[in-house]
């Protein structure tokens, strides 16, 4: 079916791709029989081969197999960015279990709920978590299989992997309905809910993205794997990099200067990243011309780039970033910006077998034409089976096969994208609707501005104003009166922030995304903490006075 979006498609991309129904451990088997001596896996001084890597998930499929471990299983993966955790999640795939995202940051009150949500009966993770499996109470419900041991050394996953283990079942899986991955959701809106990925729908994003890209696959690239693996974005370049026979350089965890290093070392062509990655590398002292030379393709995802980020970091670099889009309920990608027909500040044009549209935000149900905003709305075979035991909600989002995103966004006349803001984070003052995302972006073209990050808070007249917290740059200074002037001249009356506070560092998530919920979260424990203070003041019957 032909969408405005396809007259901007590359020569030679089709609109519309076939996907095998495979699975996703058949991707490792593929590369493995077409790229074997290909490096696959570093991590520090370790390396894998395709050959080796895959010897290594069968013998530790085939140990868990022998130990009981069967098909529809859930297997918990509490692990950093390692070679432990990638032979893991393709050894659970052989067996045709479900991988539980896990994130080792979580603490036990956050284990229970998802691990008693997810029902999972195994546990793959690290001798230190013992601790918050034990506060959690979780003892008796899983079989806990450690990387490592008291003493850091390799632990039982590897006397696993060298045990005499060969018996393993045959390849039993139904890639459209069987489910790989649990990916729970950050839980911005209540608990956090579990979305179910088929093997179809993961395996289809990395064809969906391979064809949309050229179609060649590219053996011997390196890819620095800093994006987290628990995390959708992390998991799916990891996907990639494997079906494509590249090598994945393991990053456990953000850090500017170790990254730095890692790229002086092993030199990646290929840099996946979020926007404060790209933020701190331009702020960084230590950034060296030629640091960067070796990188071909820099993307970013999980929040919108700042366009003022995007033309800074290219001023220093010369290296464009290609922005795209996607959630935990579409694989996560839906849009990606095409090599050399890039917009700045837009997410790109929907992938092979996607379609979308712009929908009004009361209804749901008019479609509006290009330039007004509205939600975002999608349909693929890269869009969930659903959330885990959750019918209702999975009807709230899931209608008629189209997925609606909660997300903000305009379409202009060529079938780019453009996100605007998500729908619960809209301000509406004065009657006004106000998209956060818009007020940043005026912030971050301010030369004193590192980071920024725009909500609205209670207001008696208004309804709602717009608070803005900005971390000011190494060795400037801001003033409250500064924003607001360069806010001014620069916005409409009823977008400038009327609340201004300055911050030294921003609440951030595991992938590095900008928590605007913790922020929203803060300003109303403020609100109620004010009410109380202003209740004993007067001598309400809450403090006891008469």
């Amino acid at each position: 079916m032909y969408r405005r979006w396809h007259r901007s498609y590359p020569e030679g991309v089709p609109y519309e791709v076939e996907i095998p129904s495979i699975s996703l451990y058949q991707l490792l088997e593929q590369s493995t029989r077409d790229f074997p001596a290909n490096k696959a896996v570093v991590d520090g001084d370790r390396e894998l081969t395709y050959e080796q890597l895959k010897d290594a998930c069968d013998r530790l499929a085939a140990a868990l197999y022998r130990r009981g471990f069967r098909k529809g299983d859930r297997m918990a993966l509490m692990l950093p960015n390692s070679m432990e955790y990638i032979i893991s999640y393709y050894a659970v795939h052989r067996l045709g279990g479900v991988v539980v995202q896990v994130n080792p940051m979580y603490q036990p009150s956050e284990l229970k709920f998802l691990l008693q949500d997810s029902e999972a009966t195994w546990l793959i993770g690290c001798r230190a978590q013992t601790s918050k499996l034990d506060q959690a109470g979780l003892a008796d419900q899983l079989t806990v299989v450690y990387a490592d041991d008291a003493s850091g050394q390799p632990g039982d996953l590897f006397k696993w992997i060298t045990e005499e283990n060969n018996e393993l079942p045959p390849l039993d899986i139904n890639a459209q309905e069987d489910l790989a991955v649990l990916q729970y959701t950050g839980g911005t809106t209540g608990t956090p809910k579990g979305v179910m990925l088929t093997h179809f729908n993961l395996v289809s994003v990395v064809y969906q993205t391979f064809v949309f890209s050229g179609g060649l696959r590219k053996p011997g690239e390196r890819i620095l794997g800093m994006l987290p693996l628990f995390h959708v974005y992390g998991m799916s370049r990891m996907n990639t990099a494997i079906f494509n026979g590249q090598t994945y350089i393991c990053m456990a965890r953000f850090e500017v200067n170790h990254l730095l290093d890692l790229i002086r070392q092993h030199r990646p062509t290929i840099f996946p990243a979020v926007p404060t990655v790209y933020i701190a590398l331009l702020n960084h002292p230590g950034l060296q011309p030629g640091d960067l030379d070796s990188i071909q393709n820099c993307g970013s995802g999980s929040a919108p780039l700042p366009v003022e980020v995007i033309r800074e970091f290219e001023r220093k670099t010369g290296l464009p970033i290609m922005e795209g889009y996607g959630l935990s309920e579409t694989s996560p990608t839906t849009h990606v910006n095409p090599v050399g027909r890039r917009k700045v500040g837009s997410i790109g044009l929907p992938i092979p077998n996607t379609d979308c549209k712009i929908v009004d935000v009361e209804t749901g149900m008019r479609e509006l034409p290009p330039g007004e905003p509205g939600e975002l709305v999608i349909k693929g075979p890269q869009v969930m089976k659903g959330y885990w035991k959750k019918p209702e909600e999975t009807a709230l989002v899931l209608k008629d096969g189209w997925f609606y995103t909660g997300d903000i966004a305009k379409m202009d006349d060529e079938g780019y994208f453009y996100i605007v803001g998500r729908k619960k984070e809209m301000i509406i003052a004065g009657g006004y609707n106000i998209y956060p995302i818009e007020i940043e972006e005026i912030l971050y073209q301010h030369p004193a501005v590192g980071e920024a990050c725009v909500y609205g808070v209670p207001d008696p007249y208004r309804g709602e104003t717009v608070k803005a917290v900005i971390v000011p740059k190494k060795n400037t200074s801001l003033t409250e009166e500064e924003i607001a002037d360069w806010c001014k001249e620069r916005l409409a009356k009823y977008k400038v922030p009327r609340w201004i506070e300055f911050r030294s560092e921003l609440p951030k998530s595991t992938v590095g995304k900008i928590l605007r919920r913790k922020l929203l979260e803060e300003e109303q424990e403020k609100q109620r903490l004010s009410g109380e203070d202003r209740q004993e003041e007067s001598g309400s019957p809450e403090s006891g006075e008469r």
